[in-house]
């Protein structure tokens, strides 16, 4: 696996494999990997030539610095993960690279309802973050493929528009969230859980499948209700639990009138904020 820092030395060997007729495949993360960016990496092996693995701790999609200063940065043990993946490359860059001082790098775009709910409601600006960190390693990776977690549908929905957006021929692929044995979804806030939080936080999923369940024989709003009260515990701080379109993310009465439908929550559990999916429909 080659390892680079700067854009210049990634582009001569990504320009290489384009010279071979080598498609390339570009799994974006944040670092503290575990089996679900691996996943990933999995998914990128099998469908493209060459697989690309940025980690990056995006300064512009945290809403609280505390967050940023707190997420856990775990590069060495990453780097291993990934080579033994069989990863082709890491990208490994600073703000700097990302962001150069003498450039704009700022991005301004309207996703219209789809940053005004559920995420975009609790989390001002951090699409806009997101958007903007992809549309640059859009720029420098220039992927035939970029593969993202269901884990965060809301991201994938709002990074598909993106691409539509910027009229980009790079094709946007989902991996199915990977759990926990005992159904809680992988994620690197995990591991700032304490062992008694740890052994709650399962109740998350639970009630998001019993929630599916339940579709068909229950009103969507006897469902959310009854998924409310079961997220009702003094552990948890519920921010949300929403059925939406999984398309237009806006929240729905009948899934009988949509194609695809996702039921979406976010729960603080001793202070770590916990978000999980199951895609309904």
């Amino acid at each position: 696996m080659y390892t680079y820092s700067t854009i210049h030395h990634l582009n001569n060997r990504l320009n290489r494999y384009r010279a071979e007729g080598k498609t390339i495949g570009f799994v974006p993360t944040m670092g503290a990997l575990h089996p679900g960016h691996i996943s990933l990496i999995k998914k990128s092996n099998e469908t493209s030539d060459i697989t690309v693995c940025s980690i990056f701790v995006n300064p512009t999609q945290f809403n609280v610095a505390e967050d940023l200063d707190k997420y856990p940065r775990t590069e060495k043990k990453d780097a291993q993960m990934l080579k033994d993946a069989g990863c082709n490359v890491l990208f490994l860059p600073s703000v700097d690279v990302v962001y150069p001082p003498d450039k704009d790098n700022s991005y301004a775009v309207d996703f219209g309802d789809l940053e005004r709910v559920m995420e975009g409601e609790h989390r001002p600006g951090h699409f806009a973050g997101v958007a903007q960190v992809l549309k640059r390693f859009l720029e420098i990776v220039k992927p035939d493929a970029m593969y993202m977690g269901q884990k965060d549908f809301q991201q994938f929905t709002i990074v598909r528009a993106l691409l539509k957006k910027l009229k980009s021929k790079t094709k946007l692929v989902m991996g199915e969230t990977i759990r926990e044995e005992d159904g809680l979804a992988m994620s690197s806030r995990n591991m700032r859980l304490t062992k008694k939080d740890r052994a709650i936080a399962p109740l998350i999923s639970k009630t998001l499948f019993d929630a599916k369940a339940k579709i068909g024989k229950k009103s969507i709003a006897q469902i959310k209700k009854e998924a409310l009260k079961q997220l009702d515990i003094p552990e948890f701080k519920v921010e949300y639990f929403e059925i939406a379109d999984g398309i237009t993310l806006q929240p729905i009465s009948d899934i009988s009138k949509v194609k695809t439908a996702v039921a979406c929550t976010v729960v603080h559990l001793g202070g770590i904020r916990l978000i999980d999916n199951v895609i309904l429909k």
